[in-house]
């Protein structure tokens, strides 16, 4: 059994989606074991909570440094045996202790086609903005291994999705969260249950599968 831990910082939508995927079956063999979120106020902690799913959370703003913040992080992910650490719009850095402690055992999602509109200063709607200011006509999701730099891990899946003449910010974060993120990241978490990837330098290799 894949044990899964979600760290949020909002909504949680993406949260839900793994939710709904474990609870139809789509992702054999994986439990979320807790949802941890910076922020006490995230929604994304009820959602855990009305799913039965332990909901923390751990705010550096209750620690005296980053240090003690970021130790008490893995100490929680360690003490729920956490197999693989799911960013589900995380809106904290992922210090390099917690990276080398979950070694391509923790991955992200993130609202562009990397290496486009990503790295520092790049998340949330920030992104969309970006992409409409840059006119560009096709933008995407991508779900990556977290390494020590900023949306530089290798890339597991990645799915496109058109930009419409009208688009706002808020509309195209919409499609991307619902033709894209909501497909791709319960889908990188099946791959991995499935022991179906394998890491080779900076290239992910995903088996083919049956289903």
């Amino acid at each position: 059994m894949l044990r899964l831990g979600v760290l949020v910082s909002g909504g949680g939508t993406n949260l839900q989606a793994i939710l709904d995927n474990i609870h139809d079956g789509n992702i054999p063999d994986t439990e979320a074991a807790v949802v941890i979120s910076n922020n006490a106020g995230a929604y994304a902690l009820e959602r855990a909570k009305n799913a039965g799913v332990p909901a923390i959370c751990i705010s550096p703003k209750d620690y005296p440094d980053r240090e003690a913040f970021h130790r008490a992080l893995l100490e929680k992910l360690q003490e729920y045996k956490v197999d693989l650490v799911v960013l589900a719009g995380y809106l904290v850095a992922i210090p390099a202790m917690i990276v080398q402690a979950f070694p391509n055992r923790i991955i992200n999602i993130h609202p562009s086609l990397i290496p486009s509109f990503c790295g520092k200063g790049y998340y949330g709607l920030k992104v969309h903005e970006a992409v409409l200011e840059r006119g560009v006509r096709v933008t995407g999701a991508t779900v990556h291994f977290v390494d020590e730099g900023t949306d530089t891990g290798p890339i597991i899946l990645q799915k496109a999705v058109a930009v419409e003449q009208d688009d706002t910010p808020q509309t195209l974060q919409r499609r991307v969260m619902e033709k894209a993120e909501w497909k791709i990241l319960p889908m990188a978490i099946r791959l991995i249950a499935a022991d179906a990837i394998t890491v080779s330098g900076r290239r992910v290799i995903i088996k083919e599968q049956n289903t």
